[in-house]
């Protein structure tokens, strides 16, 4: 039974992504701090349905705390790392940018020195859409360059890739860096629009529409995106022959190290998103138009060719299929 270590276990992603390793045999060790960003009883939940399996370890401690990932690492030696711990959110990083400092660069340095002293088989570390910044090619490819990111958190997340990197060429750590899209679904994220546009929707409250509803997202269902990593898992990277990386591979010429976008290919319109809720809840949504919010991008949309050709797997799931699935959920875990 191999050990993976899933730091974030906790979070919205995190425990799907628990979920579907404790199904396939896996042992899991979950780290996660339980901060109050968002409501933490619904982390608790989360916490709780994982701890009824056998195989599931919780730890309660943040990933920046030194000798917390070391000392982890040297007594449960985990075989996988899949770090999804982080501080999250685009907007939250103009009004507490030190915590992503701390969270997401001082907790990824963490990781990589626990890693190098007891190296795992694959890390995989989240990353972001956001990390394409101001790139206008679409849709994005990893191979393009993304040097101009248009928000603190999003700068966070690429100094992660490049740190990674550097730890992949210098000890030899394979790592995966998975970039994903706008991900919902069932035990969302209280502060993401679908959570918050349902909550509004059936209240009979407002909701906020940014840049006057002219937004693009490739929504990636919540399972869609744990099947990827699942999938990851045994796509380890390898250091290529003479520096010759496969056409449209973004594995580094000089580590075992690449980027995969996880996305579900589709560029869906704002607009478009709402009237998915409305149909799923049976009510219209008063729009409260508004300008664009600072950090935010106007659209995002993935290129997942690579994806498919290293895992055989596309996400598929329809926008109305999972925002259906979403207020199910929501209706049932509030009583509504």
């Amino acid at each position: 039974m191999k050990t993976v270590l899933v730091t974030g276990s906790a979070g919205f992603i995190g425990y799907f992504l628990c979920t579907r390793l404790l199904q396939d045999g896996f042992r899991v060790i979950g780290l996660d701090a339980m901060t109050d960003y968002y409501d933490v009883a619904l982390k608790e939940r989360r916490h709780q349905m994982l701890l009824q399996n056998q195989h599931f370890k919780a730890i309660n401690a943040r990933v920046e705390d030194p000798d917390v990932l070391m000392s982890l690492f040297r007594t449960e030696t985990p075989d996988i790392v899949i770090h999804l711990a982080a501080q999250a959110g685009v907007r939250y990083s103009i009004e507490q940018p030190r915590s992503y400092l701390e969270s997401n660069i001082c907790g990824t340095f963490e990781l990589l020195e626990a890693a190098r002293a007891h190296p795992p088989q694959h890390m995989l570390l989240a990353s972001t859409s956001s990390a394409y910044g101001a790139n206008t090619h679409m849709p994005y490819t990893e191979t393009d360059k993304s040097d101009h990111q248009l928000s603190f958190y999003a700068a966070t997340k690429k100094a992660t890739e490049n740190m990674a990197h550097s730890y992949a060429h210098l000890f030899g750590l394979p790592v995966t860096m998975f970039r994903f899209f706008t991900v919902y679904g069932p035990w969302g994220r209280p502060d993401m629009a679908l959570f918050k546009f349902t909550k509004a929707i059936l209240e009979g409250k407002p909701i906020d529409v940014y840049n006057y509803g002219d937004m693009k997202r490739d929504f990636t269902y919540v399972e869609d995106l744990v099947e990827g990593i699942r999938l990851l898992i045994d796509a380890v990277p390898v250091r290529p022959e003479d520096g010759i990386v496969p056409e449209g591979d973004s594995l580094s010429p000089v580590a075992p190290w690449r980027i995969v976008n996880i996305g579900n290919s589709e560029a869906v319109q704002l607009t478009d998103f709402i009237k998915a809720i409305e149909d799923a809840t049976g009510r219209k949504a008063e729009q409260n138009l508004m300008p664009m919010q600072a950090g935010d991008v106007p659209a995002t949309w993935a290129n997942a060719n690579l994806l498919q050709t290293l895992t055989g797997y596309r996400p598929k799931t329809s926008v109305h299929e999972g925002v259906a699935r979403f207020v199910e959920w929501y209706r049932d875990y509030y009583q509504i």
